[in-house]
This record gives C-alpha cells, structure tokens and sequence, in this order.
C-alpha cells in the first residue's frame, strides 16, 4: 500500500537532485504546473513564448538546471492534456488560456506559503482552493470535482485525525491524475517528455 505522501515525496526526489540545498522544498522553490486540455503545441508555444526547434526528450528531473539556466519548461503530452512545469498561474493568464472550451488545471506553492489548485474551463475558474485548506473553496461550481475528492485529504488542521502539508500536496497531485485519467507517477512525473527553451528576446 502506498504512503498517503507518496506523490509529494516521488516530485519531491524527481525535482530535486544531491547538488541542491537540502534545505530547498516546493515552497521555497516556488512550484508551479499547468495542464490543459484543447490546446496543442502551437498554441502552448505562443502562449508560452517556446521556440519548438530547440525541443528535445527530457524527464522532469532533468528540467530545474536547465530552467535555471535558459528558462526551458517541460512540456508533458498524456491522456489528451498537455502539462506544463514551471508555469505561469496568475488568473488573468489561466482564464485566457482556457478560452474556447478548453480546460486548465493550476498547481502552484510560493515562499510564502500561499499554494492553490484552480480548476478553468472554458475561461471560467469552476473550483479554486487551497489544498492546505480547503474550506476556502469557491468558484462558479465549487463542488464540481466533490466526486472525484474521495478518500483524498486536503486539510491541515487541529483536529482528532490531521492531515500534514505532504498528503496535501500528494492529495492535489492524485486529484489531478483523476481529472486528467492518467497515472501521476508513471504518466507525467517518471517519464520522458519534451524540455522546451523560450524564444530570444532582442
């Protein structure tokens, strides 16, 4: 059986390499990743500023020196959703990008301690919560994804059965492979994709 961590702590080991400072984590390197459905490359392209010509297969844990020194992103193709990392996930961007029927999910934790899940269709945010507390929730339908939570926990709280940041985050992560139907682990976070370089600006 797996530990109810277990996401957490596989993007945890794939993100972040001996080299690192062992003191980093998600919220100190600012996590962020995107999936959308109903939009191909092209588009993901413009939007993003990607130059395809440097495209070339790459696995996630792979993507932090190169981001770091180019500003590539992995772009990761499964179950007909395409997934971004890092991305951005200011709103105006996100409802942007999900116009014309298109569907967005947003993952992001900043230093500050601030994390969010945004669910987008169609440029219309659906659902929106914080993960660590998900008793913010609100959006157009902000039980919309209810059915696909069960058995997830979100909430860090005080209460008799607690839930700690990392089965949040693992929580997020296993809902979001829910929504997309594919497997978290195997289908995004273990294998090759494409690491993408960001257009020259002159």
């Amino acid at each position: 059986m797996r530990s109810p961590t277990y996401l957490h702590d596989l993007l945890v080991s794939t993100l972040f390499t001996e080299e690192l400072d062992h003191d980093m984590d998600l919220w100190s390197l600012g996590f962020s990743a995107l999936w959308i459905k109903g939009a191909d490359l092209d588009t993901l392209a413009q939007a993003f500023s990607l130059d395809l010509s440097t495209r070339a297969p790459s696995h996630l844990s792979e993507i932090l020196d190169h981001n770091g020194d180019d500003g590539s992103l992995w772009v990761a193709e499964a179950g007909g959703w395409m997934g971004i990392m890092p991305a951005r996930s200011d709103d105006a961007f996100l409802l942007s990008l999900a116009e014309g029927g298109r569907h967005a999910l947003s993952f992001s934790m900043d230093i500050n301690g601030h994390d969010s899940f945004k669910y987008i269709r169609d440029g219309d945010t659906i659902v929106s919560f914080r993960p660590t507390w998900p008793d913010s929730k609100h959006g157009s339908d902000p039980h919309a994804l209810d059915h696909l939570m069960d058995g997830l926990r979100f909430q860090v709280s005080g209460d008799d059965n607690p839930v700690e940041e990392d089965e949040s985050i693992s929580s997020t992560l296993a809902l979001i492979g829910r929504i997309t139907e594919t497997d978290m682990a195997a289908d995004w976070l273990e294998a090759v994709h494409s690491r993408i370089g960001l257009t020259s600006i002159s």
